[in-house]
């Protein structure tokens, strides 16, 4: 289907076989009986926003039954305290906690924690003002109204991310229509192929390549007889969602094409080439009707450097003290393995390009480096970067260290004396950094982090420009939040043993 415009009626016919003339008795409305039915995507999206109330609902029940334990004392919902539980609930789904999940290909409970923490927020303080009307047993306490609140909010934050992973288990991927030039459906292909918390793959394509094709076939998109053939191409593929790369496409035709699908019952995804490049750090401001997006500064400000430097110091303190016998006890197994040092210090290259030593624990053989030029033909990284996934010259403890990123620990003393970040751009070597130029070289103006939104991908299957992009957009979209969330997911990534 890629490498030529092909119109939905050519599509479709391809798919049954044979071809057929457009049925021009077709409205933009869902008219037929078989649409009034529930679809193949709408029963998907179905299950996730049910699966989603039920978790919401076990989450009350295993807060308030946990809360009874730990304070060895029969509380129970009264009937009017489940109304109060549906209200919320009821809330959530008015604010859009059920419905988010239907717009998105990547679905993931941590970007809805703030969300989460007003519901567990509301749910305590009606538990507090209500009393006994609300929990059967007597009145909270102060201190038993902070406890349910933390067990609500935990408890909403994993019965969710419980759900939506059975939710995505049972749920066939979802069928996508791209429309969009060969380079991006290539892109798209790639992003959805592995990615945790996206299940969804692309069916079927049409190359815009060609604008004049393309301008002849969208001329009337939101005519009747096009409704028709778009409606045919959806049934005959069963196709969910459209992601569209509208970069050739006049916004009139375009905004007649967005409206065609969703005519149709097919949910549409735009990635604007714009929004590729800044991604989700604007502000939308409105002038009267007229949508103006505002960009954020790269440079953080001195007050959030200073909150980022904060966390940091706390953070890495803390890390360090409770890892301490962890720390010691893999010095040993170094020592006990293999000829060296216990720590490796590697030339890296920081903050303003300023080169600084980047602590490990020894993974490799001594003289690994000047093993490194034979060992060229087998790297398996892009665009300058270096890396072996069976490296010859990893010690048997350093390939369970590597495996289970346990040699990335001694980086916290870089945190600690201030060359370091724990959330940031990767710090690359000095023969990996010469192949970063250009406004990519805007990474350096932050401190390098011992993870980050790059890291958490994979450095091996993410090549050097698109890396560069990422960290742009991490420092325009930075929030303390957003640090914790990658540090979180790094905890995810590393217990899957996906590595960093």
């Amino acid at each position: 289907m890629s490498g030529g415009v092909q119109t939905p009626t050519e599509l479709a016919a391809a798919k049954a076989g044979a071809a057929r003339k457009p049925r021009l008795e077709a409205s933009a409305g869902l008219r037929d009986a078989d649409w009034g039915k529930a679809t193949s995507g709408m029963r998907r999206d179905q299950l996730f926003r049910r699966s989603l109330f039920a978790a919401d609902l076990v989450a009350f029940g295993l807060a308030l039954i946990t809360l009874s334990l730990l304070e060895s004392r029969s509380l129970r919902l009264t009937w009017v305290g489940f109304g109060g539980v549906l209200a919320i609930l009821i809330g959530g789904k008015v604010a859009g906690l059920y419905d988010r999940d239907a717009s998105l290909l990547h679905k993931t409970t941590l970007d809805e924690a703030p969300q989460l923490l007003h519901v567990a927020t509301l749910g305590a303080l009606c538990a507090w003002l209500a009393g006994g009307l609300l929990v059967a047993g007597g009145a909270l306490t102060r201190a038993e109204v902070l406890l349910l609140w933390v067990l609500l909010l935990v408890f909403l934050v994993f019965s969710r991310w419980a759900a939506r992973n059975l939710a995505l288990a049972i749920a066939p991927p979802e069928r996508c229509l791209f429309v969009g030039d060969r380079q991006a459906a290539k892109m798209i292909r790639s992003k959805l192929e592995g990615n945790h918390g996206t299940k969804a793959e692309v069916v079927a394509d049409i190359d815009l390549g060609d604008h004049s094709a393309w301008a002849a076939w969208s001329a009337d998109a939101c005519s009747a007889a096009r409704v028709g053939e778009i409606r045919d191409l959806a049934r005959s593929l069963d196709v969910q969602r459209a992601i569209i790369a509208p970069d050739r496409v006049e916004p009139e035709r375009m905004l007649d094409l967005v409206c065609t699908l969703e005519a149709v019952g097919v949910k549409v995804s735009v990635l604007p080439r714009l929004l590729e490049v800044v991604g989700s750090s604007i502000e939308f401001d409105d002038l009267h009707g007229v949508t103006v997006m505002g960009i954020k500064g790269f440079v953080l400000s001195r007050s959030s450097a200073t909150a980022k430097r904060a966390f940091d110091l706390v953070g890495a303190t803390l890390g360090l003290l409770a890892l301490a016998p962890v720390l010691v006890g893999i010095a040993i197994a170094i020592k006990l393995d293999s000829r060296g040092p216990v720590f490796f210090r590697q030339r890296r290259v920081g903050r303003h390009g300023e080169h600084f030593g980047l602590f490990k624990f020894r993974t490799m053989v001594q003289g690994a480096d000047a093993m490194k030029d034979s060992l060229r033909d087998r790297n398996e990284a892009q665009e300058g970067l270096f890396k072996i996934a069976d490296d010859p010259r990893v010690t048997r403890v350093g390939r369970l260290l590597r495996k289970t990123s346990l040699d990335e620990l001694p980086q916290l003393f870089n945190v600690v004396l201030g060359e370091m970040s724990l959330v940031g751009p990767r710090p690359l070597v000095v023969d990996e950094d010469c192949h970063v130029t250009g406004w990519y070289r805007r990474r350096l103006e932050l401190m390098p982090g011992m993870t980050g939104p790059w890291q958490i991908l994979g450095p091996a299957r993410v090549p050097l420009r698109e890396m560069g992009a990422i960290d742009y957009l991490y420092a325009a979209n930075w929030s303390l939040w957003g640090d914790v969330k990658i540090l979180l997911r790094t905890v995810r990534h590393v217990l899957a043993r996906r590595g960093l």
